[in-house]
């Protein structure tokens, strides 16, 4: 498979900088999964700044689309 990490990492809305998965989705998801939580571009930009990334933050902060 060929992984866009350059192109996904433009657009990767993480705001954690040292995140070794920042531009390769499925690694981020998987990762997240794994943790019960949520990554960062299923949430607004306040919300995915406090780096609360569970479910229930997501719920109460609700990205619109």
């Amino acid at each position: 498979m060929n992984c866009k990490k350059e192109t996904n990492a433009r657009s990767c809305s993480c705001t954690y900088e040292p995140c070794p998965r920042k531009g390769v989705c499925c690694d981020c998801v998987a990762y997240h999964r794994d943790s019960g939580e949520l990554p960062a571009c299923y949430f607004t930009p306040e919300a995915e700044r406090s780096y609360d990334r569970s479910i229930a933050n997501f719920i109460a902060t609700g990205k619109k689309p």
